[in-house]
């Protein structure tokens, strides 16, 4: 008798926690790459993006979320809940500087957010772009897996690539798990390669655990690629020209309050050249067309993109665990102007209405659309904004937040600071987040928002702009002269941030990417990142 009742009290144990876990969300977090502010249709863009409206229509869209303004340090401030320079990812992965703050990949000291869900009872799954390990562990021909590849960081099962940048038809450094991948087939398209995983992903997790999948989509980033029949598809509807457009989106904006409507929307300068934007009808045929051939070649690689997150939505209704899956989609940074003119305007459109672009901490390079649906808790106010302000190292928080796990004391045996971040559900239950102060630094690119005021500066070589956000959301007037002692109080916020989150001292002034990654090479030359 002793012995049955054991036996049927382990039975009811394991039931128990079989239903605590399937209690547990299922998390698809969604990251996009070098995509504008305003460019999906459910934040103001001419882009048909079904899918992803979807999601916002289920859900909570935020309308003031910022990221780090470049790609791997949004990455490892999302994947830690820390600030970038924290965790060792304070410029890129480049080069290893051998400064705590600049190592040029995430902190064995730091758990991951698949490190933790994984030790709390997930699965855990990765498509798409990692660029979180210094790049001389990847290159070399000879390279093995340093401790910082995706599957020693928490995922049980990645399929992507390595790299930052790369050609979608053939990218470099795709591993499936720790193989690397040589060969791809006709008609191989790196973007549907990433969804295809994920839904596969998806259709074959089994068992009662529940599931964290990180979707880490290369599009829309450079160089722009797309199916010629794609391309065409998109062209039209951008032969009527940049300054009809961004009108068009800034109304669309307005009117889903996403932005304030007392203001008109601004004519940004070139940021180093101070010169204005030319209209669209000074360009010349030729710029014309160049113009609308990159906006449509960008435009259907985003709309490729959404078609299979549709299938990955599919492929979690078709599991029955849609009810009780959060999604979460958000981009790494602002458009970027990389390729001169054409690139610059093309950029201006997509960051509408914001100053600037990526790698700069500029509205324009630091805002990004920003989506969670978890039916559980939006649906009672599906397809709603929020205002507060958020930021990329709030989304680990989050997760663990409705996922019901705390956050790690220690890892590996040692002692650890806690997030940076907050969960952002009480927002989601419309409920105010408590006011901060949110930090910015890439490339001397510095900023510092604080309540109604912004401290920002195009890089070292640069003086403060003071910016009052209330009346001067886009940036346009530098107000540091009229108010010197609020420059001053936040220059040592700023000061003071940077000592402790391992950013001080900036790179030199002037020194390029090159020659910043031959300096640390040269001094440096083992560059593996195992030590």
């Amino acid at each position: 008798m002793i012995q049955k009742s054991v036996l049927i009290c382990s039975a009811l144990l394991i039931v128990g926690i079989a239903i605590a876990r399937s209690e547990k969300p299922n998390i698809v977090l969604i990251m996009c790459d070098d995509m504008g502010y305003s460019d999906l249709g459910c934040y103001g863009g001419e882009i048909d993006t079904p899918n992803i409206d979807a999601l916002a229509g289920g859900g909570i869209r935020f309308s003031h979320f910022k990221n780090t303004g470049r790609c791997c340090p949004s990455r490892a401030s999302l994947l830690t809940g820390r600030h970038q320079h924290a965790v060792g990812l304070g410029w890129m992965t480049a080069v290893d500087e051998h400064r705590p703050g600049y190592r040029g990949q995430i902190a064995k000291e730091i758990p991951a957010l698949a490190e933790i869900m994984k030790e709390n009872g997930y699965t855990t799954y990765m498509a798409g772009k990692w660029h979180l390990t210094v790049d001389g562990a990847w290159k070399p021909k000879d390279s093995t897996p340093n401790g910082s590849y995706p599957t020693q960081r928490g995922f049980d099962e990645y399929y992507g690539s390595l790299s930052g940048a790369g050609n979608f038809y053939s990218p470099k450094a795709v591993y499936r798990n720790e193989e690397k991948v040589t060969k791809f087939s006709k008609g191989y398209y790196y973007t549907d390669a990433i969804n295809e995983h994920s839904v596969e992903f998806i259709l074959n997790h089994e068992g009662t655990s529940p599931f964290f999948l990180y979707v880490a989509h290369y599009a829309p980033h450079r160089p722009l690629q797309a199916p010629e029949k794609r391309v065409e598809a998109c062209r039209e509807r951008y032969r009527v020209g940049y300054d009809v457009l961004r009108q068009e989106r800034y109304k669309r904006l307005k009117e889903m309050g996403l932005v304030g409507s007392e203001t008109e929307l601004p004519i940004h300068q070139n940021e180093y050249k101070k010169q204005a934007r030319p209209s669209w009808n000074s360009l010349d045929s030729e710029m014309k067309e160049k113009w609308i051939e990159e906006m449509a070649t960008y435009a259907a690689m985003i709309e490729i993109m959404d078609d299979g997150l549709g299938d990955v939505v599919e492929a979690v209704k078709k599991k029955g665990e849609f009810d009780n899956t959060l999604f979460v989609f958000l981009s790494d940074n602002g458009a970027t102007s990389e390729g001169g003119l054409i690139s610059q305007l093309a950029a201006d459109l997509s960051n509408t209405p914001y100053r600037s672009y990526k790698a700069k901490t500029f509205m324009g390079g630091i805002s990004s659309p920003l989506i969670i649906q978890y039916p559980k808790i939006t649906g009672h106010a599906a397809g709603g904004v929020r205002a507060d302000y958020t930021h990329i190292v709030d989304i680990l928080p989050t997760c663990l937040d409705l996922a019901g796990i705390k956050y790690p004391s220690t890892f590996n045996g040692l002692g650890i600071a806690p997030s940076d971040g907050i969960s952002v559900v009480p927002a989601l239950r419309n409920v105010a987040l408590p006011k901060r102060d949110f930090f910015f630094e890439h490339q001397t690119s510095c900023a510092v928002i604080s309540g109604a005021w912004k401290l920002v500066r195009l890089s070292s070589g640069w003086s403060w702009e003071l910016i009052n956000l209330n009346v001067d959301p886009f940036e346009l007037n530098d107000v540091s002269k009229a108010h010197p002692e609020k420059v001053a109080e936040l220059e040592d916020k700023w000061n003071a941030w940077g000592k402790k989150n391992q950013v001080l001292p900036l790179n030199p002034k002037g020194l390029s990417w090159n020659k910043r990654v031959e300096k640390y090479t040269e001094l440096y030359p083992v560059q593996d990142g195992r030590d």
